[in-house]
């Protein structure tokens, strides 16, 4: 693998996919970033979106850079603790990983738990918020913990909306590569173009709404 090579952009939707007005299929139409297919994106196996992930990457030479959202960020997990091919990653952006230990999603999403815990082998930041009705902040946090991501706290609307913010692909995709990984602690705060918001309960913020 060539160390000049650009990375690959490559966006791993969550359960059902991402629809046109999803940020990250903004990201998709306006910088030309490569969506991972998956072949049921409505009743998703676990061991099917990792396989799909591993031929993506060995399909080229170039190193890659996930942007993941909500199932995307624990395939990304699951993917990097079974791959020999982790060295083809550069970083990873983890935006809202959702609790699929949690008893209703574990019924809605069979096989998707326990969550992969190994500390990811490249660079990352996961980003979530106080109010995502499919996981608490405070898990949120404890994956960023496991995994050595940088924590960043976000608003619900930045993370489902195609916010003006939001449409700056490329310099997110900058802080996500070149942020300071904290040798201590696994996870700090970083700085980019993020839009961003106070947890209102304190470091772990408030629980999730129920659907």
């Amino acid at each position: 693998m060539s160390v000049r090579s650009a990375p690959r952009i490559l966006i791993l939707p969550g359960w059902q996919n991402s629809g046109p007005d999803h940020w990250q299929s903004r990201w998709e139409r306006l910088y030309g970033y490569q969506r991972v297919e998956q072949h049921d994106w409505m009743r998703p196996l676990r061991g099917d979106w990792i396989a799909q992930l591993e031929d993506v990457l060995l399909a080229d030479e170039a190193p890659a850079v996930l942007v993941a959202h909500s199932l995307g960020c624990i395939q990304v997990a699951a993917w990097a603790a079974h791959s020999r091919n982790t060295g083809r990653v550069q970083a990873a952006l983890l935006v809202a990983p959702p609790d699929v230990e949690r008893d209703d999603l574990r019924q809605q999403l069979p096989g998707w738990a326990p969550v992969a815990q190994q500390a990811l082998p490249f660079r990352s930041i996961l980003v979530a918020s106080s109010d995502d009705p499919f996981g608490a902040f405070d898990r949120a946090a404890e994956r960023a913990r496991q995994w050595r991501s940088a924590l960043l706290a976000s608003a619900r609307a930045a993370i489902s909306m195609p916010t003006l913010a939001w449409a700056t692909g490329p310099k997110v995709i900058c802080s996500c590569k070149t942020y300071s990984r904290n040798p201590e602690h696994g996870h700090e705060k970083t700085q980019g173009p993020w839009p961003r918001t106070r947890s209102p309960a304190g470091p772990h913020g408030a629980g999730p709404r129920h659907r």
